[in-house]
C-alpha cells in the first residue's frame, strides 16, 4: 500500500464527496463542506490544501497555512483527519512530513499543530517526527458569541 500525498488545484465531486465522510471524523460540529466552500479554502493565499491518496482513493487531508508576521514566516497545520479504515497505515505521517517540508520550502523555521489529548495516535505520531510539546496556554474566543 503506497500513499500519494497530493497539493489540491482543482475542487472536484471526488473531493467534495471525501470531505463529506472525512470531515464528520474530526469534527461533529463542522459544517459540511460544498464545492464552493472547498474552492474558497483551496484559493486563499497562505492555504494549501493536502490529500492522501490510497489505492487512488483520498484516505485523508490536511491544511498547511503559512503567513508572514514580524518575526519571520509562521506555518500550522490545521485540520488532519485520516479516515478510520487508513489509520495506522503512514497516511497522517506522510501528509504531516509533504507540509513540513512545503512550510520549509515557504521560509518557516517552525512549524505549529494542535491536538487533542484524546487523540492519543496522533499525538505520538506528531512526537516520533520531532513535534514537541510546548508550555503554552492556547486561547479562544468564540467569534460567533456577543461582545461584551
Amino acid at each position: 500500500m503506497g500513499v500519494e500525498i497530493e497539493a489540491v488545484q482543482d475542487v472536484t465531486d471526488e473531493l467534495v464527496q471525501a470531505f463529506a465522510r472525512l470531515l464528520p471524523q474530526l469534527s461533529q460540529s463542522a459544517a459540511p463542506l460544498d464545492a464552493e466552500t472547498l474552492k474558497a479554502l483551496v484559493a486563499w493565499p497562505g492555504n494549501r490544501l493536502l490529500v492522501a491518496r490510497v489505492d487512488g482513493e483520498i484516505m485523508g487531508t490536511l491544511t498547511l497555512v503559512t503567513f508572514p508576521i514580524p518575526t519571520g514566516v509562521r506555518a500550522w497545520i490545521e485540520d488532519v483527519v485520516v479516515d478510520e479504515a487508513a489509520r495506522g497505515r503512514g497516511v497522517g505521517a506522510a501528509l504531516t512530513q509533504e507540509a513540513v517540508r512545503l512550510a520549509r520550502a515557504a521560509g518557516a523555521r517552525t512549524v505549529d499543530l494542535t491536538s487533542r489529548p484524546s487523540r492519543e495516535a496522533a499525538n505520538r505520531l506528531y512526537e516520533r517526527l520531532g513535534f514537541g510539546l510546548r508550555d503554552s496556554k492556547v486561547y479562544r474566543l468564540d467569534a460567533t458569541a456577543p461582545a461584551e
